[in-house]
């Protein structure tokens, strides 16, 4: 991994930077996410102590206040150190303090003058700077002072003592307006989960919109047949073990996305609540209200509406029949009451209808009612002041074909369905408003229709534009993200908001998109690779709900050199593997020896692993594990109705407490485990969310990964006998085939024990 050239980079980048530091050594610089515009670091420390205040004016505005209480709690939360907030009308002569606001905090305005240093000017940009005695950060507007502050949480270290910042200064802007993601609403289950990954994930990176997908997932006071449609479409998917249901004669449809809020339907304050947390930590809600295509929720109760009544789950509405306007303006009208949007999402990609079956549309041009189906829509929007986004692939003729595309039923029956709008009727007859959603950007699509030229195309037609379903590896994205169209992008989950389908799926598209669209930097896909793999560790701890036991008691390893049998794997350099203590910051291991050799232990299909010995009250138990082999991790989406086999199962721990009772923990790849061969090469998008990459290659050999994976120990109080690694034999993936054989290396085991209490001071007691 070429990691260090992302430090180097930072270091070197301040050439126009007018420099706060007056002493001290420049130093390597801290890592900061995404990469920042300009950054100097310098050898010295900032000490989080209980005395530090965070000052703020006496006239403190209500984002100053917010700006400190984060910070505050942040400390709390994550570090263990309570500081108090402090109104003053003028900075103290000498330090310590804290500081955050924008320009027009008057604190913030006199440090700017008596150090003769200059605000960034961009918007969202700011200035931090940490010296030995203060860390103020100056924001060109309130969302830069907000992100001044995400990334000094970054930048908060740990020690022995207390924690501190390292002096540092940066300078820094983005390079998009628009930096999104697109969701799904979520289930009851997954509302804190979504709620720390809007304040821990998409704030701390510096995300700034989300597009929530919400079909018929709120309870809608006005339409209830739509919520009960809802509910019984997941179920019968679920049940059925689809994604969506073939249309008549086995016709392609669109996909349900039925677990949209894990198909359940929430209440109206629930719903307000999170678009008003969302906005407390900079994120702008963008609700997608799914239209014409991809409208199960709204046709379930109301088939009369669809374009084919009688199809098992109808997709399609007619835009011939003005009775759907009713409705689809209804349901429109309740969301927008209760979310107070700027902009709604209103789908339209995909129609797939099969054209001249219905017969109000049969003999009309489908281009034609599309765009009359977006501008009914577009003017109850504008009427209430509100803008609209929109697939953009039926304004491509090159992707959707022109008029009408052959296309023929699963048992062979031709049909045809809606091509795309000609270049003509595009410019005529879609009002320029539009935010268009491109998600055909892919030149290596080029045969399908997909590439450069189309957005090219949205630019000359006079839209502005965003990619979608965002990839961190658009082919000349710093060349082709300079036309002034493209205002940003956003990468896509398909599947129900959850930190699994999150964690094993999307983490490189969600990192690896923020990093082009704050920065502007294009790493390597082999660099970013590995800077997101390192991140992963801080990013699990952020978003998991889980308490994790290294973090706040010693790790001890285990010794299991009775279990190290296996000196040879094949595909496996085993020889390159060091002696005695790996590890990483926080995690140490003992890599042991069998007959002088380099060993671990081994499970085959053919044979478990030796039993490993703990006989302890363990709070986690730390595997040091890796495969033989690459395997599968698919998106979760192919599998809706069971997302964890979507990674292959390539084994277990079989954890034997002295009771007699046995747990297993499963091994999936890309969750918890990944090849040993992965540090000389993977496919980029190959991380382990739950593990940490530990390099176990001796000094001079090409890199040996290992992936160290943290168990928490669900039956504290209760000893763990003995721990035993098997090898899966008959897991089938998602496709139906056998998973071939992988080999499993356990190449060390360490453990957080159970920790002693002090003993009892004496009790002294005043003699009467």
């Amino acid at each position: 991994m070429k990691t260090c050239l992302w430090a180097l980079r930072c270091i070197f980048s301040l050439t126009s930077c007018a420099c706060l530091f007056v002493n001290g050594q420049t130093a390597p610089a801290p890592k900061i996410f995404p990469e920042p515009r300009e950054i100097e670091a310098r050898n010295g420390r900032f000490t989080l102590e209980p005395s530090v205040p965070v000052l703020v004016p006496r006239q403190a505005s209500q984002e100053d206040g917010e700006l400190s209480q984060f910070l505050v709690a942040e400390l709390v939360d994550k570090h263990g150190l309570a500081l108090e907030t402090l109104q003053v009308s003028k900075l103290p002569v000498a330090g310590p303090f804290i500081l955050i606001g924008t320009a027009e905090n008057p604190l913030v305005r006199e440090y700017l003058e008596s150090h003769a240093a200059s605000v960034v000017r961009a918007p969202e940009g700011y200035l931090l700077v940490v010296d030995a005695q203060t860390v103020v950060i100056a924001g060109a507007d309130e969302s830069g002072a907000f992100y001044g502050l995400q990334t000094l949480r970054q930048l908060i270290q740990d020690d022995a003592a207390h924690p501190y910042v390292q002096v540092v200064q940066v300078r820094d802007w983005p390079a998009k307006p628009f930096r999104g993601l697109k969701l799904y609403l979520p289930g009851h289950e997954n509302i804190a989960y979504f709620k720390r990954f809007v304040r821990d994930f998409m704030a701390l990176y510096k995300y700034n919109r989300v597009i929530v997908e919400m079909d018929g997932a709120m309870r809608l006071d006005r339409h209830p047949e739509v919520n009960a449609g809802w509910w019984e479409l997941h179920r019968d998917l679920n049940a059925t073990r689809r994604d969506r249901s073939p249309g008549p004669g086995g016709q392609f449809q669109d996909s349900a996305n039925a677990d949209t809020a894990d198909g359940e339907v929430l209440e109206k304050s629930e719903v307000a609540g999170l678009v008003d947390y969302a906005r407390r930590y900079h994120v702008e809600v963008i609700p997608e209200v799914p239209s014409l295509t991809h409208s199960y929720y709204l046709l379930a109760r109301h088939r009369e509406l669809a374009e084919i009544p009688g199809a098992e789950w109808p997709d399609a509405y007619c835009p011939s029949n003005p009775a759907v306007y009713n409705l689809l303006f209804d349901v429109l009208d309740e969301y927008i009451e209760v979310m107070k949007p700027t902009m709604v999402h209103i789908g339209h990609d995909e129609w797939r209808i099969p054209w001249g079956v219905c017969p109000l549309c049969r003999g009309k041009d489908p281009r034609e009612l599309y765009a009359q189906d977006i501008n009914k829509i577009h003017d109850h929007l504008v009427r209430q002041g509100i803008k609209m986004s929109i697939y953009g692939d039926h304004l491509i003729e090159p992707l959707r074909g022109v008029r009408l595309q052959r296309a023929s039923t699963s048992a062979g029956q031709p049909y045809e369905t809606p091509g795309a709008l000609s270049p003509e009727q595009v410019r005529s007859l879609i009002p320029k408003d539009i935010l268009v959603y491109n998600w055909f950007w892919d030149d290596s699509n080029k045969a399908q229709g997909e590439g450069e030229a189309n957005e090219i195309a949205l630019d000359t037609w006079g839209f502005r534009q965003i990619f979608n379903n965002m990839e961190p590896d658009i082919k000349d994205y710093e060349r082709r993200a300079a036309h002034p169209g493209i205002i940003g992008g956003a990468p896509s989950s398909w599947a129900a908001t959850n930190e699994l389908n999150f964690g094993k799926d999307l983490m490189f598209d969600f990192l690896g998109c923020e990093q082009l669209l704050w920065s502007g930097h294009e790493p390597s896909l082999e660099e970013l690779s590995g800077i997101i793999q390192s991140l992963l560790p801080r990013v699990r701890r952020n978003l998991s709900a889980e308490s994790i036991p290294s973090d706040y008691d010693p790790v001890v390893p285990v010794n299991i050199e009775s279990a190290l049998r296996a000196t040879q794997v094949p595909g496996v350099e085993l020889r390159a593997l060091k002696s005695g203590q790996a590890g990483t910051d926080r995690l140490v291991f003992q890599l042991g020896r069998s007959e002088g050799k380099p060993a671990v232990a081994l499970a085959t299909s053919r044979a478990e692993s030796a039993a490993i010995r703990i006989g302890e009250d363990v709070s986690s138990v730390i595997f040091l594990h890796a495969s033989a082999k690459p395997a599968r991790n698919v998106n979760a989406d192919d599998y809706t109705w069971n997302y964890a086999d979507t990674a292959d199962l390539l084994g277990w721990y079989e954890v034997t407490y002295e009771d007699g009772y046995i747990d297993n923990v499963p091994l999936r790849y890309g969750v918890n485990i990944l090849e040993a061969g992965w540090g000389k090469g993977h496919k980029p998008s190959h991380l382990a969310y739950q593990a940490e990459l530990v390099d176990c290659a001796d000094s001079g050999e090409e890199p040996l990964s290992f992936f160290a994976y943290e168990w928490i120990n669900p039956r504290r109080g209760i000893r763990v006998k003995e721990i035993r690694l098997k090898a899966s034999t008959r897991f089938r993936n998602i496709g139906g085939h056998t998973a071939p054989e992988n080999p499993l290396l356990l190449a060390a085991v360490s453990v957080v024990k159970k920790r002693t209490p002090p003993k009892p001071k004496p009790l002294n007691v005043a003699a009467k």
